[in-house]
């Protein structure tokens, strides 16, 4: 090390380079009991999750960044996404964009367009849509509160502690 570099390396070494972290391929099997392909929670059963219930009355731009957060995985950080529905809500037309994401998480997960059209559930229930996304997203087995990285460690984790393949034994 260059004690007259204030960096902490070699200028001329290369900074070491950013762990990327993998992005796992999640197939969201349905809850026991549940018909695949339908929403695990229906449309207004908000309370079902009250502390998310209430976040969202609240500022619903904080469930929509996490939401988006996860459905992007990590393409589209919380502050952006909570940031761009906050500006899109004071002129009204915050529905038109966070329906895209309802529109994605249905296909991310194989659900249909239920109880009728994204855009239309957004514009006449955006908070209940919103709680709704959050729900499946958690029965899915993601937090969307840690946001993608910490969901994608905690995966990523889960799969480095599956026992390893072994083959028999060589004679």
């Amino acid at each position: 090390m260059n004690p007259n570099n204030a960096g902490g390396y070699d200028q001329k070494s290369p900074p070491p380079p950013m762990m990327q972290m993998p992005m796992p391929t999640v197939q969201c099997p349905p809850p026991a009991g549940a018909v695949p392909g339908q929403w695990t929670t229906g449309l207004c059963g908000c309370f079902e999750d009250p502390s998310n219930c209430i976040i969202t009355c609240c500022c619903p731009c904080i469930t929509f960044g996490q939401n988006a957060e996860i459905i992007d995985r990590g393409g589209t950080s919380c502050v952006v996404g909570g940031l761009i529905y906050y500006l899109l809500a004071h002129v009204g037309v915050a529905c038109l964009y966070t329906c895209s994401y309802r529109t994605k998480l249905r296909g991310l997960h194989s659900l249909q367009e239920d109880p009728c059209a994204d855009c239309l559930v957004h514009w006449c229930c955006i908070y209940c849509a919103l709680c709704q996304e959050y729900r499946e997203l958690k029965n899915c087995g993601f937090d969307p509160s840690i946001g993608w990285v910490a969901n994608a460690e905690k995966m990523n984790k889960g799969a480095a502690t599956m026992p390893p393949m072994t083959q028999g034994m060589g004679r």
